[in-house]
């Protein structure tokens, strides 16, 4: 690894830094890891172009392509970034991004409010059950806070009279999709739409009984995924079962 680290964790927002936190500290252990956050300011608008010539003016001081890594906005973020400058990515690691990129917690919320017609707190603290399903990492009261700042960040254009959508596909570099195997906020359907833009050397990971966040509830062993496919994206070894990474076929046996 260089000396800057060629691990780059690309984090959609400060607010919910806490629980990322658990899987860097596993990541640190075994490389360099740079961490890259977006934090939109009070008069900025939602803009996801914002966010990406903010990224690209970090990375592209970089001496060599680099690991991106990133959960739901974050590796929304990655992810388009990574189609506009793919010479600057060595591979792409996604936990919880569903096929249309843009499908991230807040669509839950929004879609809350709009067919329930429930206000704010309602709406959010329904979605927070849905995300961590009673298992809060934290006072509740407090992560409802945190969830409030996050949907102020946002580089999206949600809103209760619009869902954004980003344009859909794959990537020309090695690419890993993580997801949880209960996730409620991203099941079956959104993930299974991966299926149309994967090459054949992608590789698809679900946490046995990992949520939205499963990779604070699980860090270590998907900090073991993570590492076993960067290992084999540069070629140093096969993909196998042993391994707990499945391909897409192999997810469909």
């Amino acid at each position: 690894m260089s000396m800057y680290g060629d691990i780059v964790w690309v984090s959609g927002s400060p607010y919910l830094r806490c629980l990322h936190i658990p899987l860097l500290k596993k990541l640190f252990r075994n490389t360099n890891v740079s961490v890259w956050e977006y934090i939109q300011s009070l008069d900025e608008s939602a803009c996801m172009d914002t966010a990406i010539e903010l990224l690209h003016s970090y990375l592209k001081t970089k001496e060599s392509p680099v690991n991106l890594i990133g959960h739901s906005i974050g590796g929304t973020i990655a992810l388009v970034f990574a189609r506009k400058y793919p010479q600057l990515v060595k591979s792409l690691s996604l936990l919880a991004v569903a096929a249309q990129p843009a499908r991230t917690w807040h669509v839950n919320y929004y879609q809350q409010r709009q067919i329930y017609t429930l206000n704010q707190g309602e709406a959010l603290s329904n979605t927070l059950h849905h995300i961590f399903r009673d298992k809060f990492p934290c006072n509740q009261s407090k992560l409802m806070d945190k969830f409030y700042q996050d949907l102020e960040n946002l580089p999206l254009m949600h809103s209760l009279f619009q869902i954004e959508q980003l344009p859909t596909g794959g990537v020309s570099m090695p690419l890993m999709i993580c997801s949880g195997q209960i996730d409620m906020i991203l099941g079956y359907p959104e993930l299974h739409e991966w299926e149309k833009y994967l090459k054949p050397e992608d590789i698809v990971w679900k946490c046995p009984q990992g949520g939205h966040f499963f990779h604070y509830f699980y860090p270590e062993i998907v900090s073991k995924q993570i590492s076993n496919f960067l290992q084999y994206s540069q070629g140093e070894m096969s993909k196998s079962p042993c391994h707990q990474v499945s391909t897409v076929s192999d997810r469909n046996t």
